[in-house]
Parts: structure tokens; C-alpha cells; sequence
């Protein structure tokens, strides 16, 4: 069977929506018809298909709003991609005295920083195990 084919079909009859909506009938639906009350997500695999696609967009967000990312080591890099997941790149942005002490390279304030924000309390271990990156480079 031509998958191509049957893809271009479905979304003819069922239409290519990005964004979650109500269907005909009232059923929460994204997609092409995708039902999320009684499908969801069908496997780990699709969900990691999307998290990569996430992580994608807000790579390309960062790098427009942080162009110094790149020259942080990886395990840097990778604390403020998970800051940024979690609250945005605008929500990332508003740490305005974090992300100067990392350009500065004051890590260790940086780190004391991250702990001292509401975000800290709200995200409790994650706060910390990103603080304690931050500070060190390792995992």
C-alpha cells in the first residue's frame, strides 16, 4: 500500500489541523483526527518523536535569544535546554541576572541564582540537579 497516498487521503477527509481542538462530536483532537481522549499517544516512541521536535524548536529559539549557548560545554547546554523546555524561552529569559553570571562565566552564581528563584520551588530536585550542573559541568 502506498502510505503517501493514504496520508494525503486522510488529511483531505479529515484535515490537517496543528493545534488541539474540539471535534464534531466534542472530542479533544489534534492533527490529522487524532483523537486524544481515547488515543493519546500510542508508544515511548511517538513521545520521544515529539520531545526531539520539541527540543528542535526550542534549540532554534535559544540560539536566537542566547547566541553564546553554543560556547557552553555540553552538560551547560543541556541545563538550559531543560530550564527552557520547562518554562519557555521567554519564561528562560526573565533569569536576566542567571544568564549574565553563565555569560560572565560565573558559574558557581549562576547556579546560586537558579536556587534562588520561584522557579526553584516550584520544580524543587529538578532546581537543584540543574544547579548542581550548572556549577560543576558534569551530569
Amino acid at each position: 500500500m502506498n502510505l503517501t497516498k493514504l496520508e494525503d487521503q486522510l488529511i483531505r477527509h479529515e484535515g490537517l489541523v496543528l493545534d488541539i481542538y474540539k471535534d464534531s462530536v466534542g472530542i479533544w483532537t489534534i492533527g490529522v483526527g487524532r483523537n486524544l481522549e481515547h488515543v493519546g499517544l500510542r508508544s515511548e516512541a511517538e513521545a520521544r518523536y515529539l520531545l526531539r521536535s520539541d527540543i528542535v524548536a526550542i534549540r532554534a529559539e535559544l540560539e536566537k535569544a542566547i547566541p553564546w549557548i553554543g560556547d557552553l560545554d555540553e552538560v551547560r547546554q543541556r541545563c538550559l535546554m531543560d530550564m527552557a523546555f520547562n518554562l519557555g524561552v521567554a519564561g528562560l529569559m526573565k533569569f536576566e541576572k542567571t544568564l549574565r553570571l553563565i555569560a560572565q562565566g560565573n558559574l558557581s552564581g549562576a547556579s546560586q541564582e537558579m536556587l534562588r528563584s520561584k522557579w526553584a520551588d516550584q520544580v524543587g530536585q529538578r532546581a537543584i540537579t540543574l544547579s548542581r550542573m550548572m556549577a560543576t559541568g558534569k551530569d
